[in-house]
C-alpha cells in the first residue's frame, strides 16, 4: 500500500510516498515545449513531485520560458532544469534565470546542471571539460545564493553580484538546491563537492543504483564531506510502462511507449564510443554493427545533426529495428503493476530517492497516468 500526499507550505511541492518506511519520489522530465503545459498540470494532479525541464536549444524550446509558464500554471510541484547546459550560459546568467523563476514560484525551484552531453554534441562540440565544470559549479552555487563572486569572463576577473536582488527581479531565498548531473568518477567528485543532489541516468536496476551511491559516497569521503540519503538524494532518468497481464516486451504498445527513451540510450552509447573509445554495452552486441552503419551513412561533418534525431521524443523510422526487447528491458522500468512495485521497492532499498520519467511525446499522458495508478495511489 502506498500513500502519496502533497504539501503546499513554505517548502511546497514534495510528495511523500510511504512504503516500508522509505521515501520514493516520482518526477517527470519534459522536452520543453509551450503547448505541453497541460501535461505538467496533469502530472501535478497525479502526484508527481518534480518537473525537470530539458535544456537543449537546438531541439527543444527555451527552457526558462517553459519553466516560467509552468511556474504560473502549477501550485505544488517543484520546478527545475533537467538539466541546464553549463557551456551555453555563463554561471551568473544561469543563476539569474533560476532566481527569476524562484520569484514566480518561491521555494519550488531547483537547478539541475550538467556539462551538455546532448546539447553540445548536437552543435558539433564536446561537453564542458571537468576542470572548467568544477569552476563553473563553484561560481554557480555562490551566485544561486546571491553572493558576490570574483568572476572570470572573457579573460578578465571582476567582482560580480546581482545589484538589485530585493526589488522583485529575482529571489535567492528560499535557497535553490543544485543537483549535479554526473556519471563518471570525476564528475561524481564534483557532485560531492558542490551539489545538493545527484541526477544521473543509470539503468533502473538495484546493482547500478548501489554502485552509483557507493561511488558518490567514496567521492564525498575523498573531499571530506559526509553524504547520506537524508542530506544528498539521488535521482535517475528513465521511463516506465505498466504491462498488461501476458503482454510481452516486444508488443507494439510497449515499443511505442518506451522506444524513444531506449533509442536515446543508444545515441548516448554511440557518443561515448566515438569520444572516449569505450566499448558499447554487451547487450547491444546484436545490433551495434548495424546501428553504427546506419549512422555512418551520414558524412562525418554532418553526423552530429543525424545522431540525435527524435531524441527522447520519438523514434525515427530508420531506427525502429533497433528497439529490441533487450534494449527496453535494460534501459526502462517495465512490468505489471505488482512487478513495478517490487522493482521500485528494490531501487529504494538500493539507495534511490527519485525516479524521473521521460515518455515519448505522443504517449506521455497515457504513460504517466498508468504509472500513477500503479505506484502513486493507495
Amino acid at each position: 500500500m502506498r500513500f502519496v500526499a502533497s504539501y503546499g507550505g513554505a517548502d511546497s511541492g514534495f510528495a511523500l510516498a510511504f512504503h516500508h518506511n522509505q521515501v520514493m519520489e516520482f518526477g517527470i522530465c519534459v522536452a520543453s515545449r509551450p503547448s505541453d503545459i497541460g501535461y505538467v498540470q496533469l502530472a501535478e494532479q497525479l502526484g508527481y513531485s518534480h518537473m525537470w525541464a530539458a535544456d537543449s536549444q537546438m531541439i527543444w524550446s527555451d527552457v526558462y520560458a517553459f519553466m516560467a509558464l509552468a511556474a504560473t500554471a502549477t501550485t505544488t510541484m517543484k520546478l527545475g532544469t533537467g538539466v541546464a547546459v553549463a557551456p551555453t550560459r555563463p554561471a551568473p546568467v544561469t543563476a539569474a534565470a533560476h532566481a527569476t523563476i524562484n520569484e514566480i514560484a518561491p521555494g519550488r525551484v531547483f537547478c539541475g546542471i550538467g556539462t551538455g552531453n546532448t546539447a553540445m554534441r548536437i552543435m558539433g562540440h564536446p561537453p564542458m571539460r571537468i576542470a572548467e565544470f568544477d569552476r563553473y559549479l563553484g561560481d554557480l552555487r555562490s551566485f544561486l545564493d546571491g553572493e558576490e563572486v570574483d568572476f572570470e569572463f572573457r579573460g578578465r576577473i571582476a567582482p560580480t553580484h546581482h545589484l538589485m536582488p530585493d526589488s522583485g527581479f529575482v529571489r535567492f531565498e528560499p535557497r535553490i538546491p543544485m543537483w549535479v548531473s554526473a556519471f563518471g568518477p570525476k564528475a561524481m567528485r564534483l557532485a560531492a563537492v558542490h551539489g545538493d543532489g545527484l541526477v544521473t541516468s543509470v539503468p533502473p536496476q538495484p546493482a547500478a543504483v548501489q554502485y552509483a551511491r557507493q561511488r558518490l559516497e567514496q567521492a564525498a569521503d575523498e573531499v571530506g564531506r559526509h553524504i547520506d540519503r537524508e542530506s544528498f538524494p539521488i535521482t535517475t532518468l528513465t521511463t516506465a510502462l505498466v504491462l498488461e497481464e501476458g503482454e510481452s516486451l516486444d508488443s507494439e504498445r510497449v515499443r511505442r511507449q518506451t522506444g524513444a527513451f531506449a533509442i536515446a540510450s543508444l545515441h548516448y552509447s554511440y557518443e561515448q564510443v566515438q569520444q572516449f573509445g569505450r566499448r558499447p554495452p554487451e547487450y547491444l552486441s546484436d545490433i551495434w554493427g548495424d546501428y553504427v552503419a546506419e549512422l555512418e551513412n551520414t558524412p562525418p561533418e554532418r553526423r552530429h545533426l543525424r545522431t540525435h534525431l527524435g531524441h527522447n521524443c520519438w523514434v525515427v523510422p530508420e531506427e525502429e529495428r533497433f528497439v529490441t526487447a533487450e534494449l527496453i528491458d535494460r534501459t526502462c522500468l517495465v512490468g505489471t503493476a505488482s512487478e513495478l512495485q517490487n522493482k521500485v521497492d528494490e531501487l529504494e532499498d538500493a539507495g534511490l530517492d527519485q525516479i524521473i520519467l521521460l515518455p515519448p511525446l505522443d504517449e506521455k499522458e497515457a504513460v504517466i497516468t498508468d504509472v500513477a495508478q500503479a505506484l502513486l495511489s493507495s
